[in-house]
C-alpha cells in the first residue's frame, strides 16, 4: 500500500511537471515580452545608404530638419541612433553652451567612434549613452526634442521602445522622425504605419512634411492621450493584412 501511494505521487508529479509552461524561445528580449510583437520586418543595423556628411550638408539637410523642429539655444536634445554623429555635432552647435545633447546608440563601436569625435571637436555640451533595442534609457522629463533620424525602421521592438521613450519628454516636448517612404526591410517605413505605431502609444502627429533635402519625410509628434499599459497597446498591422487594424 505504501509503495502504491509513492508510485501514485510520482506519477502525479510527472503530470504536473509536464503541464508547466516552458520559456518561449522566440528570439525576443525578455524585457520586451510584455509588449505586442511588431507586425513588420526590420532592416539590418547600419545598412542604409544615407549620403555622406558632405553630401547631406550640400542640401542643408540638418539645417532644414533643425528649422522644422524649431531647435533653439539652450534646448535639451536627445539624438537616438546617433551613429557617427552627423546630427549630434550640428545640434550641439545650434543649442549652444547653455544647451545639451545626449547622443545614444546601441552599437558600441559607433559610440566609441562618436566619443572620440566629441573629444576631438571639444563638444563640451554633448554626452554619450549606450541604449538597447527596446529601451533608449533616457532620463525622465529631460528633453525638449528627441531625434530619430533614419533609424526608426531598425527598431525591433517599437512598442517597448516608444513606451520607454515617452517619459523622457519635457512638457511641450516633441519627437522628430526623419525616414523614407518604403518597406521597413528596405530601410524605410510607410508613413501610415509610422503614424499608427506612434498613435498606439498615445502620441499625436503635429507636422508631416516631404522634402528632397531629407531623402524622405519629416514627421513630428507630441504627447497626446495618456500612455497605455503594455497589455492595453493595440498593435498595428501591415497594409494588406486581412486583420489590418491601423489605429
Amino acid at each position: 500500500m505504501f509503495l502504491s501511494r509513492r508510485l501514485s505521487c510520482a506519477v502525479l508529479a510527472l503530470v504536473l511537471c509536464g503541464c508547466e509552461q516552458q520559456p518561449v524561445n522566440d528570439g525576443r528580449l525578455e524585457t520586451a515580452r510584455a509588449f505586442p510583437t511588431a507586425d513588420r520586418p526590420v532592416s539590418e543595423l547600419g545598412g542604409n545608404s544615407v549620403a555622406s556628411e558632405v553630401e547631406r550638408d550640400s542640401v542643408n539637410e540638418a539645417q532644414v530638419v533643425m528649422d522644422l523642429a524649431d531647435i533653439r539655444k539652450g534646448m535639451s536634445i536627445a539624438d537616438i541612433g546617433a551613429g557617427e554623429g552627423y546630427y549630434t555635432v550640428r545640434l550641439a552647435e545650434r543649442v549652444g553652451s547653455e544647451g545639451r545633447v545626449l547622443a545614444e546608440d546601441i552599437d558600441r563601436d559607433a559610440i566609441e567612434r562618436l566619443g572620440q569625435r566629441v573629444l576631438r571637436e571639444r563638444l563640451e555640451n554633448v554626452s554619450i549613452a549606450l541604449g538597447t533595442e527596446d529601451d533608449p534609457r533616457l532620463p525622465p522629463a529631460s528633453f525638449d526634442r528627441i531625434f530619430l533620424v533614419h533609424m526608426y525602421h531598425e527598431v525591433t521592438e517599437p512598442y517597448a521602445f516608444l513606451w520607454r521613450l515617452r517619459p523622457a519628454m519635457r512638457e511641450g516636448g516633441r519627437v522628430i522622425v526623419v525616414d523614407v517612404d518604403r518597406p521597413t526591410d528596405e530601410h524605410g517605413i510607410p508613413p501610415a504605419l509610422l503614424f499608427c505605431e506612434f498613435a498606439s502609444l498615445g502620441f499625436r502627429l503635429t507636422e508631416f512634411v516631404r522634402k528632397p533635402e531629407l531623402q524622405g519625410y519629416y514627421a513630428q509628434f507630441e504627447a497626446g492621450s495618456p500612455r497605455p499599459e503594455p497589455s492595453d497597446i493595440v498593435p498595428c498591422r501591415l497594409a494588406g493584412d486581412p486583420k489590418s487594424q491601423m489605429n
